[in-house]
């Protein structure tokens, strides 16, 4: 089924979205530096497929769920979506492992003051 793949990748870009903007992680949280964040890597990562593509390494394969588009020769439209969303779940993990962190570490000196 043409597109499954597209669907797939917007439905899960759809949930990281609504978790970021649920516990304000990364684009809720700083809107300016994680678009940028996005933006950026989404563009360092095609180029770099670019590059790896202009090479020979990477190559578009023949999978019946891809809408069948190409940005250029073995560059589906599915990959930048899929890069994109890379980028966010990067940032919105390592938020999530920050604010637990800090949680942690708050527990920890709570605990230490009632110790004494």
């Amino acid at each position: 089924m043409p597109g499954l793949y597209l669907l797939a990748l917007l439905v899960s870009f759809a949930g990281m979205l609504t978790l970021d903007a649920r516990y304000r992680l990364a684009l809720w949280a700083a809107p300016v530096p994680s678009g940028l964040a996005i933006l950026l890597g989404t563009v360092f990562f095609v180029a770099w497929d670019a590059t790896c593509i202009a090479a020979g390494v990477f190559v578009r394969g023949g999978s019946p769920l891809l809408l069948g588009v190409e940005l250029f020769p073995h560059m589906p439209v599915e990959e930048p979506v899929f890069l994109a969303f890379l980028c966010h779940l990067a940032l919105v993990t390592h938020a999530a492992a920050l604010r637990r962190a800090q949680r942690r570490r708050a527990a920890r000196r709570t605990s230490d003051g009632e110790a004494r």
